[in-house]
């Protein structure tokens, strides 16, 4: 492989919607220069790819940004940072502004005001956001941007962030990359589980196949603190397109009902988690299947529906065109996926302060790879980009830069051409793919078991994990993207790691199917904390935190601890 090497200020890892609004963000810092690495095209990267019809975290009129915060801790059962919540909606309707001024379309009334959908929700058209986003970036006079580079490792010297490991996914490049301090927008972690669909319809998933992880990974390797884990998360969704509910619920204000007809909404709660396990209950008890309640809705309401899935999920709509049955005609089926890590909904990913720095010095951790402040979705994304931009710029003028003492570069670059070489692999990436949604449905919570595990079950996925990571350093990649698919694989089985170790580590159920733990089938007044962890020693150590509620802020006293 050709060997490249760059040298940046502040390095951003993933151009996706957190990533892009941190560029931007640091354009006006134009002494401070800024790389964002992306492994696809930031024109149509992460979970914005498709669009999206609403702005799902705003302060509506009347409301205040603690109004918020309350909402989302009630949703997660008092789990979640409420000095992070609060820092992030604060600036919600700010950043909304910003990418109005961009060129993204929010409807409006007849006032001139947003047009409200629920109490937390605007309507927008918002089937280009993600090419606004990286036009604007793009756009930034001290902004560069790499496209399809893949990042695998962090440099780290003594909790001290130094830059990142990576290759091209199309041509044979190394790249190592020196950064003063580094943001991670990864994102979430897609495809641990077995998914709803298979064989070539596997990928028609709720979170983007190609959200592996990446950041948790590298952090957990590098041994960041990482939080809440346990608290998965499961989207209520169309059936078979897997496509959004929420626009159905909150749009035509859809009820849930079961076979029969029956609402069982208040039967089970109003939460994320208690949607999800009210639709598995009604179907596991022989009342299924459930639906969302559109038989009857005006022709006018059908259309907006019809129009409001092309901006984020079109097959929905294709859908009904092709049966010929709109939802004024047919009640829409439900079902849940399989579970995701993904801390733009939960509160799973880094332990970070207000700042979003984490616990290695100079890297800052932004959007869904972000803990402790769930419900964030995509205007949550853009106020931690802004918050981690500014808070890395802060930390590059006031640091100066530290360079490499121990030189591994060509350590990592004989890492990525042994699996380029080797011509005696047994088994294939996609059968390790396989393998670990399998043991990760059956022995840790998936779809067929009704998301539902015990710690017998946990230890043996354990075990089938920590196999399948060792048979993974013996794969073959014939090109490229086969070296791609092999470093995506190792990033979902690290991650795997961590999360059984979290859903062992918190022994209740707090949740009902997000973690639905049958050797703890209730809640528990010890479950107040934060479930935390720590990869000492090539092990996953588990710790326990106190929560931060009443007005209290979380700082990092000592980030070598």
């Amino acid at each position: 492989m050709e060997a490249k090497e760059i040298q940046t200020d502040i390095l951003i890892i993933g151009g996706g919607t957190a990533g892009c609004f941190a560029g931007i963000t640091l354009g006006e810092y134009r002494d401070i220069d800024v790389l964002i690495v992306e492994k696809a095209n930031v024109k149509r990267s992460g979970c914005l790819a498709a669009g999206v019809n609403a702005i799902n975290a705003y302060i509506t009129e009347g409301k205040t940004p603690q109004d918020y915060v309350n909402y989302a801790k009630r949703d997660a059962e008092g789990i979640v940072r409420e000095d992070l919540l609060l820092t992030m909606s604060e600036r919600l309707n700010r950043v909304t502004e910003h990418m109005e001024k961009l060129g993204l379309v929010i409807l409006k009334d007849d006032q001139g005001k947003y047009v409200a959908r629920g109490d937390r929700n605007i309507k927008i058209n918002g089937e280009n956001i993600k090419p606004i986003l990286a036009k604007a970036a793009a756009r930034q006079k001290n902004v560069k941007i790499l496209n399809h580079v893949n990042i695998t490792d962090f440099i780290v010297e003594n909790n001290r962030i130094k830059g990142a490991y990576g290759f091209h996914v199309d041509q044979p490049i190394c790249y190592t990359i020196y950064a003063n301090a580094v943001i991670c927008g990864t994102g979430g972690a897609a495809g641990l589980y077995r998914p709803n669909n298979p064989g070539f319809s596997r990928h028609k998933i709720w979170y983007p196949p190609f959200n592996t992880g990446a950041g948790y990974s590298m952090g957990i390797r590098a041994g960041a603190e990482m939080t809440t884990f346990e608290m998965r998360f499961i989207a209520l969704r169309c059936k078979d397109t897997i496509a959004p509910t929420g626009t159905i619920a909150q749009g035509v204000s859809a009820e849930q009902i079961n076979g029969q007809g029956e609402n069982y909404e208040d039967k089970y709660g109003l939460t994320t988690s208690q949607r999800v396990y009210g639709t598995v209950e009604e179907n596991r008890k022989g009342r299924g299947p459930c639906y969302l309640k559109t038989k009857g809705i005006t022709k006018e309401q059908e259309e907006d529906l019809y129009k409001a899935y092309l901006n984020m999920a079109p097959s929905q709509t294709l859908k009904w065109i092709e049966t010929g049955k709109g939802p004024s005609q047919e009640n829409v089926e439900v079902e849940g996926s399989e579970p995701y890590i993904v801390g733009g909904h939960t509160a799973s990913g880094y332990w970070v302060d207000t700042k979003r720095q984490t616990t290695i010095q100079g890297l800052f951790a932004a959007g869904d790879v972000a803990g402790g402040c769930p419900q964030k979705y995509v205007t949550g994304a853009l106020a931690e980009g802004e918050i981690a931009a500014e808070a890395a710029a802060e930390f590059h003028r006031a640091n100066p830069y530290e360079p490499v003492k121990k030189d591994t570069r060509k350590k990592k670059q004989k890492e990525y051409e042994a699996y380029l070489k080797n011509d005696r692999a047994v088994l294939t990436t996609g059968q390790l793919e396989e393998t670990m949604q399998k043991v990760m449905d059956q022995y840790a919570g998936g779809i067929s078991t009704n998301y539902q595990y015990s710690e017998g079950k946990l230890r043996m996925a354990d075990e089938k994990i920590m196999l399948l990571l060792e048979l993974s350093r013996h794969l073959a990649a014939r090109d490229m993207d086969g070296l791609l698919r092999i470093y995506e694989l190792r990033e979902r089985l690290v991650v795997c790691q961590v999360l059984i170790a979290h859903l062992l580590g918190r022994k209740e159920t707090r949740w009902h199917s997000f973690a639905e733990n049958t050797t703890y089938p209730e809640k528990s007044e010890d479950g107040m904390v934060y479930v935390n962890s720590k990869l000492k020693n090539g092990k996953i150590e588990i710790l326990y935190r106190e929560l931060v509620t009443g007005g209290k802020v979380y700082e990092h006293t000592d980030t070598a601890e």
